[in-house]
């Protein structure tokens, strides 16, 4: 049963109402460079495992003197190292990609390290493994990008121009004008006056300037906000322009900070009221741990760690201003998989807003899948989830990870109707509400 619930649903078109592809890529439909840069340098979910094994950073192409290195050379220190990732789904997913989208037959290893880049390069060359052309092939619907509250979105200009058929489209990512702790938070706000022509002297000026992003940002097909935090903390302020000031003028506390950030995400979710955007929040992440790769390399270089959560406190002034709105649509996504049945089903199981995002990051794998289903569904139901989004920066990583959360699905509901719960013509629907529709109908991307 499981396996006619999968052939059901495999070659269903893919929504991916999350990730961090390059809009850029189908912009200009240039070719990808070579395997290196888009196989290994780009993916933390790689290059961490390596690192963590005593494989220097720069010897995978980061960081700047990463650059400098050979490709080929970096594709071989990957191959040398695949046994690592046995056990990962970062396996699953490269094996995946090698075979059913590159075509290579050969297995990875030391020994076929040159011939597999070979014939990558040769397949990249070729026009029918350019952006475009993998995006109608993958039979991908829509894809949305994660783009800064600040950016110009010129590639989504440049897309929507070109006259080609691919549905791309922006998400609104507002943490550098929200978070008074980032470093660069003032010049962000002086580039958000730049951009908006608002005099951000003000709080109401700010707010204005906000709506103003959202609202080019709705102009191109954006549907949905993005906020990565580490920790839920809102909190209603009834003078908030005190502490915006305190922030803008570089005096606030770190304090001062979290609490303005909390503020802000219930002002968000009052704009996502009027403008109909969805919100997605994703909380849990101790960032940057590593303080030596940070230095060395930057942010996001693989040592982000997850952290215990607490959304029911945290959400319960956003919520008890909002909550209870029909109209909103608010999609949680945590690290933290003892929240899942404790908290999160239990709240997505009340509030008309709520609803669960898929497995995230360190938990999108079969497992992972089969944990989640297993936490969240007797108390949320079904139609309380937001289906799945892939979350990649790994453009031919986008079939694979949607092809595993299927069989995981095929697997979860064939056991379901095993057990007596349902029948297969409701798990032949939930197969494809799981796999498509939900998540078309939470990020409002119907056609």
């Amino acid at each position: 049963m499981a396996e006619d619930l999968y052939l059901g649903i495999k070659d269903l078109p893919i929504v991916s109402p999350h990730g961090h592809c390059d809009p850029g890529w189908f912009a200009t439909d240039a070719p990808f460079p070579n395997p290196a840069e888009l196989l290994v340098v780009p993916d933390h979910y790689v290059f961490r495992m390596l690192y963590s094994q005593g494989v220097p950073l720069s010897e995978l192409g980061v960081g700047e003197e990463g650059r400098k290195k050979d490709p080929r050379a970096v594709f071989r220190t990957f191959a040398e190292h695949w046994h690592l990732f046995l056990g990962t789904p970062s396996r699953i997913w490269m094996n995946y990609v090698l075979h059913e989208t590159l075509g290579v037959s050969d297995e990875l290893s030391s020994r076929t390290a040159d011939l597999i880049y070979d014939k990558i390069s040769e397949k990249l060359a070729q026009p029918e493994f350019r952006p475009r052309a993998l995006f109608d092939r993958f039979g991908i619907e829509v894809l949305a990008t994660t783009d800064s509250a600040l950016d110009g979105l010129v590639e989504h200009q440049e897309i929507r121009a070109s006259g080609w058929g691919g549905r791309v489209v922006p998400t609104f990512r507002p943490d550098g004008v929200l978070d008074g702790a980032d470093p660069e938070f003032v010049q962000n706000l002086n580039k958000l006056a730049e951009l908006t022509g608002c005099d951000l002297d003000s709080y109401d000026g700010y707010l204005n300037a906000l709506r103003m992003r959202r609202a080019y940002f709705i102009q191109l097909g954006c549907t949905a906000t993005d906020h990565g935090i580490e920790r839920v903390q809102t909190e209603w302020l009834e003078d908030p322009d005190a502490l915006y000031q305190r922030l803008r003028r570089r005096e606030g506390t770190e304090q001062d900070a979290h609490r303005f950030y909390g503020h802000m995400l219930i002002e968000m979710a009052q704009m996502s009221v009027d403008d109909g955007l969805t919100m997605q929040i994703h909380a849990g992440s101790k960032r940057n741990t590593n303080h030596a790769v940070l230095r060395d390399f930057g942010r996001d270089k693989g040592a982000d760690i997850p952290i215990a959560m607490d959304w029911v406190t945290g959400l319960e002034a956003l919520l008890n201003r909002v909550g209870n709105s029909a109209e909103l649509r608010i999609i949680l996504f945590t690290l933290d998989e003892g929240t899942y049945a404790r908290e999160l089903a239990p709240m997505a199981g009340h509030w008309p807003c709520l609803r669960i995002g898929p497995p995230w990051w360190f938990h999108d794998s079969p497992a992972g899948i089969a944990r989640y289903f297993d936490q969240v569904v007797e108390t949320a139901g079904y139609y309380n989830l937001a289906g799945f989004n892939d979350d990649t920066r790994a453009f031919l990583s986008i079939p694979a990870r949607h092809d595993l959360w299927r069989r995981g699905v095929a697997i979860h509901l064939a056991e379901q109707v095993a057990r007596g719960y349902f029948g297969r013509d409701s798990a032949e629907h939930l197969a494809r509400l799981l796999a498509n529709d939900l998540a078309k109908q939470v990020y409002g991307l119907q056609s």
